[in-house]
Formats: structure tokens, C-alpha cells, sequence
């Protein structure tokens, strides 16, 4: 693990990097520049990041094993040198990369690593990336920008011959789990195993290039009510990869003539929240697993079963969290900047992003829906990105829109998708054919003295003694949706951001606002009702 203090320093275009040069300031990784863990605490848009490693020697790099450099994610684009010699480049904010170093290592042991780093952010020159909430000049719903390195830098020693990732795919219908290998040459060896805790349940054996199927003879399904998630192991030549995956299907189906969301082959209702991930010490980064867990865990206790995901991109390790605890999430494309239009290369590079996301989270049962754009953010040709998400996905729902009244529907994807504030709304012309959502609604505000901003904003504001009422009427306003197609609701949201207000929990996630136990019930009884076939209190024609 490379994460820790690094050498920084301010860049400037066109500069060479600083090989065998130390740098003046210190910075902590994985903490975005402009956060208070960084130790840095401004933005730059160019940046040098310097520091040294050794290679340990019992890894036998160069004896049948190479050396792989990895990078969770790195604000926006980058270049790494390892001893001076440049080992890769990448453009993306939110995807991992990894670059071979073996041939860069010198001897001895002290190895030299420098990754250069660019992000206008919403910089009007051109670039236009995708930014989700990020600004330079954060105020109301727009946040503090998380440049440079924000996730986990890391070593690995890898078989020449190694699978450098897994694509897991359930096919409940067939009781069946589609395993391949991806990142390795045709016709290597492999052998997929499928454990229920120590129990081997599946086992099957090929050759790279061509997908396992294993067959799951009595499934048990994975569920926001039972998250089980059977054990994998895999060999691949010399190589051995451990993972998970879990049983379930999602799709929109006809009930009694109306869409609705189905999961295993049962209606389910959605009831969400907004989770933009930001905190105020990390910003894009948690400051912890145990805090990246948390948020996660409080959406349980809340009686929430999904969590729509808003315009970020977590690390693994949070899709992992929401994988263990069983919660369906709606995944945001992080959106290029509102106002702007993309030109060309802009457009290329989302759908490049895009697909890096897609492919990258394809096998986390959680996600259970895409979500191609946000309102009119940076939107452009909605119908056919829809079509492309599905076609890279057809596995899973795709929502062409999240937030309908702000822009013409394209008419593809598997959800139609309003928002309303602070009263929850559903498109008013169904097409009959997409399920409908309430993907925005809510947004009471509640300034918890000494857990709060300055600078302040909400949508409604809402007294403290009558918080945990205001909500929960709210919740009645979308259960009286459910007899008119609803099949989810997203709240905005579950913490207080920077400005904003309006969160179940404060910013620092030390003040929960309603009485958890009177929101979950209330939860628990509308995801209940709303789930059944013919909902109660709901006449038919």
C-alpha cells in the first residue's frame, strides 16, 4: 500500500517532471488537494505528486512475476513515472488503472515514483469533464472540488498470465452464475469455485476467452432482506483470485397493466435517499472504512432498502458495503458541468468514463440501476446513451434521465423519472411502457447548532420539534403516489453538505435528526405495501 505522505508540489503546463527532485510540501494519499486531510487545503490545477518505494524482495519480480502499480482513482488526468520513465497515462476521475512497471525497476532498491496531475474542474477551457457536484466556486448545491490522487495507490506482484479483473453476472432464471476472466490471453487454464460459507456448491473448469457458467442448483437469493452472498474462488494458471457475487435479477414488468420495478420476479418498491458522499474533512474521501460504512449502515436503521448514488463514484470498498448489507443502489454518471454544452471530444470522453464505471461495478449485485444523466447537466443525445448503457448492461435497469421536468425525454431506458420539491412528483405522461419514480423529493432543512455551515441552504425549513412529522408526512405524499404508478422515491438526503441542510444526518455525521425508529417503521410499512402486487388502498379500473 502506497498511500500515506508524498511530496507535493504546485505545476505548471508544459512542465517536465521533477525526477530525482524533492519536493517542498507534504501531502497526505489519498485525500483529495483541497481537503483538510490532504494538509494541502487549496485547489490547484496542475500538481506534482513525488515519493519512493522498494520492491520486497520475496515477490521475485522479473522471475516469472511482473509488478503492477495501481490507482483506485485520480482526479482528472494523469500521468505516472516510475525512475523517470513514463509508465502510462489516463483521463477519468472515477475509474481505477493500473500500469506495468517491471520494466522501469532499476536495481537496488529504492524505486522512484512521480504521478503529474491535471483537473480544471468546471474551468471554462475546454476540457468540460465529468464533475458531479465539484466547483471552484462552491455555494449552494455545488461543492468543494476533490483533485489529484483520492483513492488507494497500491503494489501488486501478478503472474504473467493474470486476471486483472472478474465479471460476474447471475442468471437467476437459469440457476446459473456466469463467471469471466478479463485482462488475460486466450487458453489459459481456469477453474471457478462457488462456496455457500464452506459448503462447494458449483465448481467448472476452461480455458480463458471463453465465460464458465456455474450452475446454482438451489439459489439462495440476494435481497435487501437477506444480502447472501456466496464465496468465489478462481484459478487462473498460477493465479488466484477471491470474490463474492449474489443471486438476484432486476427488471421492469407489467403488474395488473402497470410497470413496475421487479426484483427475484416480485414487485419491489425503491425507497432511497440521496447519497452524494462528501465529507468535511475528506471531501470525496472517507475518512475511514468504518466511515465509509457508516452512512450505509444508518440507511439500514432508517428502514431504507435502497440508496441512489448521486453524480460520484465510490471505491470498491463502499459497493462492497452495500453488496454485505443489502441495499439496491441507483449508480449517477458523474455529470459534466450544467450550462455548458459538451462539444464532441467532451461527449467522447463521458461515454468513455461511462463505460469504465459500467464495467468496473458490473458484478456487485447492490446496483441494480444506471442513471445516464442528471436533470439537464451537460445533457446530450439522452436516447441513444440509454440505448449504449444498456447494451453494455442489459442486466440491469437504466434511468435516461433522473429528474424529467428539466429536459425532453429520449424515450429509452427502463425508468421515467421526476423530481419535486419539496412534495414528491412522477412524470405526468407515462408512457405505459417505463416504470415510473419519484428520483428527487424532500429536502426539509434543519440547522443542528454547531453541526452546521455558515453559509446555508434548503429547500424548506423545517422547525425541530415537528422534524421527524414534516418527514414522515412527506413519506405519505409518496405512499399516495404508489396508487398512480410510483414505484420509488429517492430523499434528498442522508447527510448535510457543505451549504446544504437538508440531510437525515449532519455533515459530520454526529447528529442524526428524526427518531430513527419511527422513520424506519414507517419505511418498513411503505416498502410493505407498496411492494405487493395489488397495493392496499389502491382502487383498479
Amino acid at each position: 500500500n502506497l498511500n500515506g505522505s508524498w511530496q507535493f508540489a504546485a505545476a505548471e503546463e508544459g512542465e517536465k517532471p521533477p525526477v530525482g527532485k524533492d519536493l517542498k510540501e507534504k501531502i497526505l494519499v489519498p485525500y483529495p488537494v483541497e481537503s483538510q486531510l490532504s494538509g494541502i487545503e487549496r485547489h490547484e490545477d496542475r500538481m506534482w505528486y513525488r515519493r519512493t518505494f522498494t520492491v520486497p524482495e520475496n515477490w521475485r519480480i522479473g522471475d516469472g512475476k511482473r509488478l503492477n502499480l495501481n490507482f483506485g482513482a485520480v482526479d482528472w488526468q494523469s500521468e505516472v513515472y516510475v525512475n523517470g520513465r513514463k509508465v502510462t497515462e489516463h483521463k477519468g476521475g472515477y475509474d481505477k488503472f493500473t500500469a506495468d512497471v517491471t520494466e522501469a525497476l532499476k536495481p537496488g532498491r529504492t524505486q522512484e515514483l512521480i504521478v503529474g496531475v491535471y483537473d480544471p474542474t468546471d474551468a471554462d477551457n475546454g476540457a468540460n469533464p465529468p464533475v458531479g457536484k465539484q466547483r471552484l466556486d462552491p455555494s449552494g448545491i455545488w461543492y468543494t472540488p476533490s483533485s489529484g490522487i483520492w483513492q488507494t495507490v497500491w503494489l501488486e506482484p501478478v503472474a504473467a498470465d493474470h486476471a486483472d479483473s472478474l465479471k460476474i453476472t447471475p442468471d437467476v432464471a437459469n440457476k446459473q452464475v456466469t463467471v469471466e476472466t478479463r485482462g488475460v490471453r486466450d487458453g489459459v487454464p481456469v477453474t471457478a469455485t462457488a462456496y455457500e460459507g464452506k459448503k462447494k456448491v458449483a465448481e467448472l473448469s476452461g480455458r480463458t476467452g471463453k465465460p464458465l457458467k456455474l450452475k446454482i442448483t438451489d439459489p439462495r437469493l440476494w435481497s435487501p432482506d437477506d444480502p447472501f452472498l456466496y464465496d468465489l474462488r478462481v484459478r487462473v494458471g498460477s493465479d488466484r483470485v477471491t470474490g463474492y457475487f449474489g443471486m438476484r435479477s432486476i427488471a421492469v414488468e407489467k403488474v395488473n397493466g402497470t410497470p413496475r420495478t421487479i426484483l427475484n420476479g416480485k414487485p419491489v418498491f425503491l425507497m432511497a435517499t440521496l447519497d452524494q458522499g462528501f465529507w468535511p474533512d475528506g471531501l470525496h474521501t472517507a475518512p475511514s472504512d468504518e466511515a465509509l460504512a457508516y452512512d450505509l449502515k444508518m440507511h439500514k436503521e432508517m428502514g431504507f432498502n435502497s440508496v441512489r448514488k448521486h453524480i460520484k463514484v465510490e471505491p470498491d470498498r463502499w459497493f462492497y458495503w452495500a453488496d454485505k448489507l443489502g441495499l439496491l443502489v441507483w449508480q449517477d454518471m458523474p455529470s459534466m458541468e450544467a450550462g455548458r454544452t459538451p462539444d464532441t471530444a467532451a461527449r467522447a470522453q463521458y461515454e468513455r468514463e461511462m463505460k469504465q464505471m459500467i464495467d468496473e461495478h458490473a458484478s456487485s449485485p447492490s446496483i441494480v440501476m444506471w442513471v445516464t444523466f442528471n436533470e439537464g447537466w451537460g445533457q446530450y443525445d439522452i436516447g441513444r446513451v440509454a440505448e449504449q448503457a444498456k447494451a453494455w448492461d442489459p442486466t440491469r435497469l437504466v434511468n435516461n434521465m433522473s429528474g424529467l421536468n428539466l429536459g425532453a425525454d429520449g424515450g429509452t431506458g427502463d425508468i421515467m423519472d421526476e423530481h419535486g420539491y419539496p412534495s414528491p412528483a412522477i412524470p405526468p405522461r407515462p408512457d405505459g411502457r417505463r416504470a415510473l419514480v419519484a428520483g428527487e423529493y424532500g429536502g426539509l432543512g434543519l440547522a443542528v447548532p454547531g453541526h452546521a455551515w455558515s453559509v446555508q441552504q434548503s429547500y424548506v425549513d423545517v422547525d425541530p420539534a415537528t422534524y421527524t412529522d414534516d418527514y414522515i408526512a412527506k413519506l405519505g405524499e409518496v405512499r399516495s403516489l404508489v396508487c398512480k404508478g410510483n414505484n420509488g422515491a429517492v430523499y434528498t438526503q442522508i447527510t448535510d453538505v457543505e451549504g446544504e441542510l437538508n440531510g437525515l444526518l449532519t455533515y459530520d455525521r454526529k447528529v442524526v435528526k428524526p427518531d430513527v425508529k419511527r422513520v424506519k417503521a414507517a419505511h418498513e410499512a411503505l416498502i410493505r405495501d407498496a411492494s405487493q402486487p395489488t397495493v392496499p388502498g389502491c382502487t383498479t379500473s
